[in-house]
Formats: C-alpha cells, sequence, structure tokens
C-alpha cells in the first residue's frame, strides 16, 4: 500500500528526524527502535511497510531538509552517519516539500493544499496521502459562526477573516482532497465541528491530538497507579525546561496556555479530582532538542500519612517524536483502508489529550491499540484470502 506521508512543519525538527527514520529504516540502516508498530502485537499486513512510504510536506521555513538534518546530527539528535549515508534520499524528499501558501483568501490557499496533495498522489501513484501535523503549537482559537456547519464554513473561507487558524486550514484541506488527518500539536486543527462532519461527509479518519512523548507519558502511567491505590493525590506541580524551536514557540504565552491546558487534562480525568499544582513550562535555548521535566507529587495514605514521588525526565524531543509519527501514519493509513471514518479514538495512546475518549490510562490505551491494530490486520486478512 503505497502510502504518502505529508508532513505540515516539513523542516521542522520532529518532521526530519522522522524522515531520516523511515528512510534509514527502508535501508535497513538502523533498527525500529521507540516504533510501537514493530512491536510483535502490532505488526502485520494492513500497516504500509517502511518501504511504501513517500514524504512529502509544507513549511514556511526554506533551509533545505539536508542542511536541517545536518544540524540535528551536530546537535547529538540523529547519527551524521545516517545523513551522510541518506544524502540521496533527503535530496529526493526535498523535492516534494512545498512552501506554505500565503496570502489570498483562506479558500485560496486550501485551493493550493489540494493541489499539492493531488499532484504529489498522482507523481508519486499513492493508494492514499496521510496528512500529519508537526508544526508549531497555535494559540486558542477565537469561536467563529463558521466552525459549526461545514456549509457556513465553506462560504466563510472566501471572506476576507482569518476563520481557521493554519491546523485547521490544514485539515479542511486535507479532508477536502480526501485524505486522512493526524494532528501531534495541541493545536486546533480538525476539533471543530464543521471540520469532523465535513471528514465524516469525505468518509475520512482523523486523529490527535498532542503527541505524549515525556511528562505527560510518565503522568499517564503514574496517575492510574495513585487512583487505584485509593491514594489521594494533594498536589502534581511540574517543571518544563526545553530549548529548540518548539521551545522558542512556546514562549509565547498564548502557546504556552494552550500547551499547559494539554498537559493538564490527564490528572482531573484520571484521579477524578483535580489537585493542587501546576505545570510550567520555560524555554531554554541552549537545551536544543532536549528536554528536562521535574515533577513533585505529594500525597496521603491510610490515616492522613503524608508521601511524596519525585520524578525526573530527561529526553531528546524529536527522536521520541519521530517514531511516533511514524506509527501513526501506518495505523491510520491502514484505518483509512479499512473503511475506518471520523475520529480515531483507539489511537489515544498516542496522545495527551485525544480525540473521542477520556481514558488517560497508558495500559487501558494500550490495551485499545493493540485490539484496533489486531483487527485491522484480522480484516486484511481476510481480504487477502479472497482475492488469492
Amino acid at each position: 500500500m503505497r502510502t504518502g506521508v505529508w508532513l505540515v512543519g516539513a523542516r521542522g525538527s520532529v518532521a526530519t528526524t522522522s524522515i531520516v527514520g523511515a528512510r534509514a529504516l527502508r535501508s535497513n540502516l538502523t533498527a525500529p527502535t521507540g516504533c510501537v508498530t514493530e512491536l510483535p502485537q502490532l505488526r502485520g499486513p494492513a500497516l504500509p511497510a517502511f518501504t511504501e512510504l513517500v514524504f512529502g510536506g509544507h513549511d514556511p521555513v526554506h533551509t533545505p531538509l539536508a542542511k536541517r538534518a545536518e544540524a540535528l546530527a551536530a546537535a547529538g539528535v540523529v547519527p551524521g552517519r545516517l545523513v551522510a549515508a541518506l544524502a540521496d534520499d533527503l535530496a529526493e524528499v526535498e523535492e516534494e516539500i512545498r512552501p506554505a501558501p500565503t496570502g489570498g483568501t483562506q479558500a485560496e490557499r486550501v485551493a493550493t493544499v489540494v493541489a499539492d496533495l493531488d499532484a504529489f498522489r498522482r507523481r508519486h501513484h499513492l493508494d492514499r496521502i496521510v496528512m500529519v501535523n508537526v508544526s508549531a503549537t497555535e494559540p486558542q482559537i477565537t469561536p467563529h459562526p463558521g466552525h459549526v456547519d461545514p456549509a457556513r464554513l465553506a462560504e466563510a473561507l472566501h471572506g476576507d477573516d482569518e476563520v481557521l487558524p493554519p491546523s485547521s486550514l490544514y485539515a479542511y484541506a486535507a479532508f477536502t482532497a480526501g485524505c486522512p488527518y493526524v494532528d501531534f500539536t495541541p493545536s486546533t486543527g480538525a476539533r471543530l465541528p464543521a471540520l469532523a462532519a465535513l471528514a465524516v461527509e469525505r468518509g475520512l479518519p482523523y486523529a490527535g491530538h498532542d503527541g505524549k512523548t515525556g511528562e505527560t507519558l510518565v503522568k499517564s502511567v503514574l496517575a492510574p497507579m495513585f487512583a487505584m491505590r485509593n491514594l489521594q493525590v494533594r498536589s502534581w506541580s511540574g517543571i518544563n525546561l526545553l530549548g529548540g524551536g518548539d521551545g522558542a514557540n512556546l514562549a509565547e504565552p498564548a502557546a504556552n496556555a494552550a500547551k499547559v491546558e494539554s498537559k493538564q487534562r490527564v490528572l482531573a480525568e484520571t484521579l477524578g479530582y483535580q489537585p493542587q499544582g501546576d505545570t510550567r513550562i520555560d524555554y531554554v535555548e541552549e537545551l536544543g532538542d532536549f528536554k528536562t521535566a521535574w515533577d513533585l507529587v505529594t500525597f496521603a495514605g491510610f490515616l492522613g500519612a503524608g508521601m511524596r514521588l519525585e520524578f525526573t525526565w530527561h529526553g531528546c524531543d524529536s527522536a521520541l517524536a519521530a517514531p511516533l509519527v511514524l506509527d501513526l501514519a501506518r495505523i491510520t493509513a491502514a484505518a483509512h483502508a479499512a473503511g475506518h471514518v471520523g475520529p480515531l479514538a483507539d489511537l489515544a495512546f498516542f496522545f495527551k489529550d485525544p480525540v473521542g475518549v477520556s481514558t488517560h490510562s497508558l495500559a487501558e490505551q494500550w490495551v485499545r491499540l493493540r485490539e484496533f491494530v489486531t483487527g485491522l490486520h484480522a480484516t486484511t486478512g481476510g481480504a487477502d484470502a479472497q482475492a488469492r
């Protein structure tokens, strides 16, 4: 199943690492460490192979992909030997990255994106394309009447107003072009009634949002533990320090607030109450693509005995995110092929703030994901058997 992976933010650190990793896997130059879809419980015939993934995308930045990869190698994010070995591969993908459309009405920008997707599909004889948003976090949106109904939205996009934020504009373009959409960011994306309706109208699945790669991943394991042991969490405070482009973007208060809201949801919805404390995100330029999170949890046990837990997470953001981007593209493509429509709630395992479900326990999410992917393989196996 030849599958296009169209990355919004294609020259960013996460996208570049995803591309380098996928091409390295295609050439057997690395192991699929971090790729959940390569675990024995999930591997199977429904998922497109790494050799079948074709990359393209949009980005407002014009720095060549090879230069971005070299910078990541210098920062210790990707191995320099792989960047050198994959020079021709990166040049090939470079030809498929288009400038993010600007100017004109939002309807005109949508038309440009749709034309780019259609041309990409034809050039590479693709069975389907999955759009994945890995661009910068956006502030929360201002409500607009067009957000409620697809017809009103289509009409509003022809006006002068910026009706949709970029993430939602790309979701609209993806659905218009017949492509599933995955939002790896905490931005609005497809989470508007008009876009949800459009996806169903076009028979398309979508997933998101905000990839779960660090502190929140640990929370989704620890918070259910406290709940299951009937221990009262009195406070949970976290400090996140990160550099790179994501950190710089989150230094902007509105984007920071959107990210914090996404990170905080796991506690209240898992524990059934909101403990004291907050999550803080600070930009430290020197950290580059690496991040550190420190959390302090105070809790009470039997007879009110006070106790505490502290943990520190040091991680490379792009190296944690990139394999999940590949997983999501593969699973979403398989879900589309199997006829799934609407929010893919069973992909909650990958997200801080998943669409279509409020379960945040990683263990419960894993069971749902495994059953979902097993079902996709069973459907594919049956179809293959009938074909034979």
